[in-house]
Parts: C-alpha cells; sequence; structure tokens
C-alpha cells in the first residue's frame, strides 16, 4: 500500500501531479465538505459561516507576519526565540506611533523598534557568540519591562493613556470586494452573489460560499499587505540572489563564504528582517484587533508564529496555512455562544486525528498511529459525555493545536542545516 501511494501513478502521485493552484481547490472545497457534514449533527453553522472564516483571516495575520519574520532569521542560521519581545516592542510603538502620527506612523514605528530588538539579538549572536535561545529569551523579558517602563513615563501623559494601555488608535481601514461579497465602486453597490447563494441554504454550496464571502468582506488594508507579504517573501527567498545568499547562510555559511558571500551581512539582514515583521505583527494586534495598547495583549502569538513555522516546514506557504488553522478556533469562539460550534470542532478535530492514524498506519509509522487513534478515541468520549462547552475550550485549542503540531509533524521537518550553530568568519 506504501508503494501505490508513492508511487507516480498512485494518488499521491496524482495528485502532485495536479496544478498547485486547482490541487488547494480541490482540498478547500474537500474541508468545507467535512466541515458542513461534521456540524449537521451539533445543530450549527458557525463553521462555515462567514463571520467565522472572517474573524480567522483577521486573527491570522499577526501569527502569519511573525511566522514569516522567525523564516527570514532561520533560514540565515540563527533561532529567533525573541519574536515574542519584538512583537511586544511592536505593540506599545504601534499604538505610540499611531497616537504621534496616525495608523501609518504607528506602523513605521512597530518596524523600527522590532527591527531595533532584531538588531539587538543579531549582535548578541553573530557577533558576540551568545547563545541563540539565551538571547532571544532575554529579549522576551526585557520587552515587558521596558515596555512598561515607557507607558509609566510616556502613555500617562496622554488623554486616556495609563501605565497599563494606551488611548484608541484607528486602523489602516478595509474594503470589501466588489462584485463577489457587495462591495462599492464609488456610491454604487455592486451584486452580492456569494450572499445570494449563502441566503438559498443549499447544502455544501452555500457552505463554500460562507467560507469564502468571510475572506471577501471588510478585510483590512493591513491584512492584504500582510497577504502581499507573503507572496513577496516566498519570491524574495526562493527566486532572488539576495534570497539565495541568505539561505545559504543557513544552510552551509562556510560554502557560501568560500564564494565570497558575507556571512555576517545576511545573518544580520535575516535577524533584523526578522525583528522588524515581528513588530509589524504587534502593530496589527494593535491597529486592527484591540484599537489599543495593553500589557500582555500578544497572548504569546510570537510562539505560535514559532509553531506555525514548523507546522509549515519554513516555507511560506505552510506558514500560511499554519497561521489560519490555530486561528479558526478563536475566530470561531467570537460567534459560538451555545457552544455547539466549538462541539462541531471537536468533531472535526476526531475526524483528522483519525485520518492522522489511518494515514500513519499506512506509511508505517505505527507509534504515530496509536498516539493519533488514542487521542481521537479520548475526545470523541468527552464530546458525548458533555453536558456543557467548557467556556475556556475555545482559548486554549490553538496551543492544544500547536502541540498536535509538533508531536506529529517533527519527523517531516526540513530544518536549514546550520540553523542554531555558531559560525566564525575563517573557521572553515
Amino acid at each position: 500500500m506504501t508503494v501505490a501511494l508513492d508511487n507516480p501513478s498512485g494518488l499521491l502521485g496524482r495528485l502532485n501531479a495536479m496544478p498547485t493552484a486547482l490541487r488547494w481547490m480541490m482540498f478547500a472545497a474537500i474541508g468545507v465538505l467535512v466541515m458542513a457534514i461534521v456540524q449537521s449533527p451539533t445543530d450549527t453553522d458557525l463553521l462555515t459561516k462567514f463571520g467565522t472564516t472572517q474573524a480567522m483571516l483577521k486573527w491570522s495575520m499577526p501569527i502569519l507576519i511573525a511566522g514569516i519574520g522567525g523564516l527570514f532569521s532561520e533560514r540565515a542560521g540563527i533561532v529567533n526565540i525573541g519574536l515574542e519581545g519584538m512583537m511586544i516592542m511592536g505593540t506599545w510603538f504601534g499604538a505610540w506611533g499611531a497616537v504621534q502620527w496616525g495608523p501609518w506612523g504607528g506602523l513605521a514605528a512597530a518596524l523600527v523598534a522590532g527591527g531595533v530588538g532584531g538588531l539587538l539579538h543579531a549582535v548578541a549572536t553573530v557577533n558576540f557568540g551568545v547563545d541563540q535561545i539565551v538571547s532571544g529569551v532575554a529579549i522576551n523579558i526585557l520587552a515587558p519591562g521596558l515596555t512598561r517602563y515607557l507607558s509609566e513615563e510616556i502613555l500617562v501623559n496622554y488623554e486616556g493613556g495609563s501605565q497599563t494601555q494606551s488611548p484608541r488608535v484607528d486602523g489602516l481601514g478595509n474594503i470589501t470586494m466588489p462584485f463577489l461579497a457587495g462591495g462599492n465602486i464609488g456610491s454604487w453597490k455592486s451584486p452580492d452573489p456569494l450572499k445570494w447563494l449563502i441566503d438559498r441554504e443549499w447544502f455544501w454550496l452555500s457552505d463554500m460560499a460562507g467560507v469564502l464571502r468571510g475572506l471577501l468582506v471588510q478585510v483590512s488594508y493591513f491584512t492584504i499587505l500582510g497577504l502581499l507579504l507573503a507572496l513577496g517573501a516566498s519570491w524574495l527567498l526562493w527566486n532572488t540572489r539576495f534570497g539565495l545568499r541568505l539561505r545559504s547562510a543557513g544552510e552551509n555559511p562556510f560554502a557560501g563564504e568560500s564564494l565570497g558571500v558575507d556571512i555576517y551581512r545576511y545573518k544580520y539582514a535575516g535577524v533584523v528582517i526578522s525583528g522588524a515583521l515581528a513588530g509589524a505583527a504587534g502593530a496589527f494586534i494593535v491597529l486592527e484587533l484591540t484599537g489599543l495598547y495593553r500589557g500582555g495583549q500578544t497572548g504569546g502569538r510570537g510562539f505560535i508564529a514559532l509553531a506555525a513555522l514548523i507546522f509549515g516546514n519554513y516555507r511560506v506557504a505552510g506558514i500560511l496555512a499554519g497561521a489560519l488553522l490555530f486561528a479558526y478556533p478563536l475566530g470561531l469562539s467570537f460567534a459560538d455562544f451555545d457552544g455547539n460550534g466549538t462541539r462541531a470542532l471537536l468533531l472535526l478535530v476526531v475526524l483528522a486525528l483519525a485520518a492522522m492514524s489511518g494515514f500513519s498506519m499506512v506509511r508505517d509509522r505505527k507509534v504515530d498511529a496509536a498516539i493519533a487513534g488514542a487521542l481521537a478515541v479520548i475526545i470523541l468520549v468527552w464530546f458525548f459525555l458533555m453536558d456543557d462547552t467548557p467556556d475556556w475550550l475555545p482559548n486554549t485549542m490553538p496551543y492544544a493545536l500547536v502541540l498536535l503540531v509538533l508531536i506529529f509533524n517533527v519527523q517531516k521537518l526540513r530544518t536549514p542545516r546550520f540553523v542554531g550553530v555558531p559560525y566564525r568568519r575563517g573557521d572553515g
């Protein structure tokens, strides 16, 4: 059976031969079909409702942007555990810059603040050879204390500011796609065929329309920038001379050095870009999610971004998929007042674990198959014994998904060969 899967004429071979866009569209359609089936027994439509995917897209952006930042650093050979601290710096300076100069000024200030955090990490690890984990942890400890001090010295002087929060700030604005989701063109409101299809309540078709409409209604300009960043980062890393040299710093810096590449420069570039993007992720939280700076509002998203990086196997498309996956339970929780949506999501997790167990058994990974099967049975039993959905469950599901990803995905990792390994010019 393993041979049939791996053979070019087998199932996986035929899937890999399909155009990438068509293959992902097919996977998405199958996924929506499974969600439509799963949510029926729990008397809910929240899994495929447009508000759920709308919230998922919005809440995935900080994870995506910071995860791409981590990709630049680790492709350059430097582990950046300090993403969380740099994101915290981005939240404070994003709010302060928005108060001073408006939302675009806030974004610029967050980029600079995060970049300075990345520069500090680069100086410590590249020049002085400080352990990369220790340096990152130090930044994570430094950032909350520094932002608290700055709040006490600066934010308290603004109306609405205090030692723990900033005045309210505006976002960058949003747009609704014309002709598909009813967006305006000037003062004219275009047709909304997706809403018409949702209102028909046709099985699967209306569900797909709901999922798609959530990705097109009131999309913030910052979200569009994040998606463009993903495209640009993928092109930059794999299709340019800069990307090739930066990746050589993480794959084999001594080979790059022998060809005249300034490895130090590219390690610095990777880590500074990483910090700047983590700062931008913090600015997104302030400008688009909360509308103000508040201490502790990152909620560990820097660490979830690292998990998305691992989930995506150090590829931009994988990071995007991981960010959407981790943000989905949170987006669902905003409209799940009766808990039925979360119960349906639990059933979806059971099916995913069962499929993972079967696939692992086919690939002769018996330990993974046993763990996934046991988890599926435990969650299914819990589902039937559960009278009411616990209030804490939606907020903990992203972290549970992170643990599951780390358990089952670690064997498939293709990390840069010299990531985390100290480099000294001339040692090769």
